[in-house]
C-alpha cells in the first residue's frame, strides 16, 4: 500500500466523534457569539471578547473614527443569513468583498473552535485535571483511535517516520484536534519523548484549505497557542489572520494548494471522513484537468446524504481524476470510526 501515499480527507463530521461542532452547530454557534446587544453601555448578549476584539481593531486600522457599529451591523447580518447558508466559509465567500463581514466570521469562528477544543474528548489541563495527556480510554469508539492502530500496526518504533511520511491529511477543520492527538499518543503508546514523537507527527503531511485557529507550542511556529485556550481578545484578532476563505484558500501566493492537489493526484488510496461533499471544497482539491495518475479506491462516509446522491457521488469520485479508472464505495450507513471498522483491510498500512 505504501508505494504511494493515502490520504484522508476530513470534514467537520470527523471532529464530531471527538465531541466538536458539525458545520450546522457552528453556524448557530456563530450566531450566538456574533448576537452582540447593548443596554445603553452594558453588553447584553454576544460574546464579549470578540466585542473587544473588535474594538482593538477599529483602534487600529481607523483610529480617528473609533467606531465598532458598522462591524456590529456586519455581525448582525451574519446572525440574519445563517439559516440560509451551506456553511460559515461559503456564506464569507459569497460576501468576499465585505471586510467587516470576513472579519466577523473568522473572530467568530476562532472563538467558538477553541471553546470547543477545550469541551472536546481530546483536551486535558494538567493542573486541574492532573493528566499529561488525552484520556484515550474515552477515544476508543473514535476513528482517531483506529486511524492511530492502522498507522502504528505491525510498525516498530524505527520504521514509524518512513510510514508517517506516506499519510496525508487534508483537514478542512479549524481545529488542531489530529495533530493534537497523534502527538499526544505516539508518547503514550511507544513511551518516547515529546521531541521524538513531534518529529514523527510532523512528518505527517497536514493541510489546513481554510487555516487554523494557530498552532500548536510543540510544531514550533510563531503565534503558537495551547489546545483549548480562552483567547484574550488580541489573540483572538491575531488568530483570525490564519483563517481563510475560499478564494485564499487556493491562491498558490497563500497557500499549500499545489501541494494539496499534486497529493491528491499521486495517492493511491482517498478516505472521506464526515466530509459534506459541498462543491466549493471538492474543487479546491481536485488536481488540474490536465493531471493522469492511476487508479485510485475512494472510502467516504455520507452520513445525512441520501441513497440516490451517493450514487452520484461514487459516479463522480469515479470520474475524479483524468486518464484513471477507479473504485468509489460511498456509505451512507457508516460513521468514521465504522469506516475504519468496515474496510480495515482494504486501509491497512502493513
Amino acid at each position: 500500500m505504501f508505494e504511494k501515499s493515502t490520504v484522508i480527507v476530513v470534514g467537520a463530521g470527523a471532529s464530531k466523534e471527538a465531541g466538536l461542532p458539525t458545520g450546522q452547530e457552528l453556524k448557530t454557534q456563530i450566531v450566538n457569539l456574533l448576537d452582540i446587544k447593548f443596554d445603553w453601555r452594558e453588553q447584553k448578549s454576544g460574546d464579549v471578547t470578540i466585542c473587544e476584539a473588535l474594538r482593538l481593531h477599529v483602534k487600529k486600522t481607523e483610529p480617528d473614527l473609533n467606531d465598532i457599529n458598522p462591524h456590529l451591523r456586519a455581525a448582525r447580518h451574519i446572525c440574519d443569513a445563517m439559516p440560509q447558508a451551506i456553511s460559515i466559509d461559503n456564506f464569507i465567500d459569497a460576501h468576499s468583498e465585505d471586510k467587516k463581514i470576513e472579519l466577523c466570521g473568522k473572530l467568530a469562528i476562532v472563538r467558538s473552535i477553541l471553546y470547543a477544543e477545550k469541551q472536546s474528548l481530546l483536551y486535558f489541563d494538567s493542573v486541574t485535571m492532573n493528566r499529561s495527556q488525552p484520556d484515550f480510554k474515552k477515544l476508543e469508539g473514535t476513528w482517531y483511535n483506529l486511524f492511530f492502530q492502522l498507522l502504528t500496526e505491525n510498525c516498530r518504533k524505527q520504521d514509524l517516520l518512513e510510514r508517517a511520511k506516506r499519510v496525508v491529511l487534508i483537514v478542512f477543520n479549524y481545529d488542531r484536534c489530529i495533530e493534537h492527538f497523534i502527538y499526544h499518543a505516539l508518547q503514550n503508546y511507544y513511551k518516547i519523548s515529546p521531541q521524538e514523537a513531534g518529529n514523527i507527527a510532523s512528518a505527517i503531511k497536514i493541510y489546513h484549505p481554510y487555516g487554523k485557529v494557530g498552532a500548536l507550542p510543540w510544531q514550533g511556529a510563531g503565534g503558537a497557542v495551547e489546545f483549548g485556550t480562552d483567547p484574550s481578545a488580541a489573540q483572538l484578532l491575531d488568530f483570525s489572520t490564519q483563517i481563510k476563505t475560499f478564494t485564499e484558500g487556493t491562491d498558490p501566493a497563500s497557500s499549500e494548494i499545489v501541494s494539496i492537489r499534486r497529493n491528491m493526484l499521486d495517492s493511491s488510496i482517498v478516505v472521506f471522513l464526515g466530509f459534506a461533499f459541498h462543491r466549493l471544497n471538492m474543487r479546491l482539491i481536485r488536481p488540474d484537468s490536465n493531471g493522469k495518475s492511476e487508479s485510485k479506491s475512494f472510502f467516504a462516509t455520507a452520513r445525512g446524504i441520501s441513497s440516490s446522491d451517493c450514487k452520484q457521488l461514487e459516479s463522480e469520485l469515479g470520474d475524479f481524476f483524468v486518464g484513471e479508472s477507479s473504485s468509489a464505495n460511498v456509505r451512507n450507513d457508516l460513521t468514521c470510526f465504522g469506516l475504519f471498522q468496515e474496510y480495515w483491510r482494504s486501509l491497512s498500512f502493513s
